[in-house]
């Protein structure tokens, strides 16, 4: 257990220096939106491509890695939506953002230092696989849900342009195409570029935990306690535990069981609070729900890494 521990807790000790910082007024909040913005626009976008555009897709793209994560996150989604409408009574636009809450585990700034942290740089390939499409899954599903519910007199047409919109203005999606156009057409990076996006690169992670940590410190666990708790008993267990079963039954690789499971087992991303932040629905709830469920993942993700593998 202390093993694990080791892997886990260095991961949120940079969630909670961040946190500190900014309670103690050491840094503001306009810099924690700054960094965050650095690394959501620059840094993170330069790991996507780095890791997406070396990938070898024949290998890594396991129909059967995708499909245990991505059933899952579906059926998250859906449960989250029934939940909020029937169990807490929650009208349908905040129910989708309660939804998307479940489905939009933390992968890039959680999944992935853990991950490698646990298994090493080596294992990241499936990480990598998942990631590079979950964005783009995952906004692609609540936009369209919404906007569906929101249509009224809209047509079909007006639908797909404005999940368009909201995906070709997301930087995260632009460096994941670029980083496949790459990849498919061959092409090589010039060193000097290459080691820039390296130097780049190394920085996500590190500032993108910190500025969590001072975005978190801003929120409170405010709302329906009831429905805070139920999106992290979604988040970080019943899609991990629905992903391990597919994984199970679809004979996935080791490395595969792993990258699943541990992607599936983070907790709501900050994406969660930007989407219910888009539509002004359930945003204390979604906020409350990341800093929840981040807090509490400290546990449940190192109950995940015992049961792996």
């Amino acid at each position: 257990m202390l093993e694990i521990l080791n892997v886990v807790l260095p991961v949120f000790v940079l969630i909670g220096v961040g946190y500190a910082a900014r309670w103690v007024n050491l840094i503001t909040d306009a810099l924690v939106d700054a960094l965050m913005r650095f690394a959501i626009t620059f840094a993170v976008p330069a790991l996507l491509f780095q890791g997406i555009s070396k990938l070898d897709l024949s290998r890594n793209f396991d129909p059967a890695l995708l499909s245990s994560f991505y059933i899952a996150a579906a059926a998250s989604f859906c449960i989250g939506i029934l939940g909020a409408r029937f169990l807490f009574k929650r009208d349908i636009e905040d129910s989708i953002v309660i939804g998307f809450a479940c489905l939009f585990s933390n992968s890039l700034m959680l999944g992935l230092p853990i991950a490698e942290r646990a298994y090493g740089p080596e294992g990241l390939s499936g990480n990598f696989a998942i990631i590079s499409i979950h964005s783009l899954f995952a906004y692609g599903v609540g936009i369209t849900t919404m906007e569906i519910v929101k249509a009224r007199g809209k047509s079909v047409l007006q639908i797909l342009q404005t999940v368009l919109k909201g995906m070709l203005s997301n930087a995260l999606v632009v460096a994941i195409a670029c980083a496949f156009a790459a990849n498919l057409s061959g092409l090589t990076i010039p060193a000097a570029v290459d080691d820039s996006l390296d130097l780049l690169a190394r920085s996500a992670l590190p500032i993108a935990l910190f500025a969590i940590g001072g975005i978190l410190r801003r929120y409170r666990p405010e709302g329906d306690l009831r429905t805070i708790f139920f999106i992290c008993l979604v988040s970080l267990v019943f899609h991990p535990s629905l992903t391990y079963l597919l994984a199970h039954s679809m004979d996935l690789s080791k490395d595969g069981l792993r990258s699943a499971v541990t992607t599936a087992s983070m907790a709501p991303g900050v994406n969660s609070y930007l989407f219910a932040n888009i539509y002004g629905r359930a945003k204390r709830v979604a906020a409350s729900a990341v800093l929840v469920g981040t807090t509490i993942s400290i546990f449940s993700v190192s109950i995940w890494l015992i049961i792996l593998p």
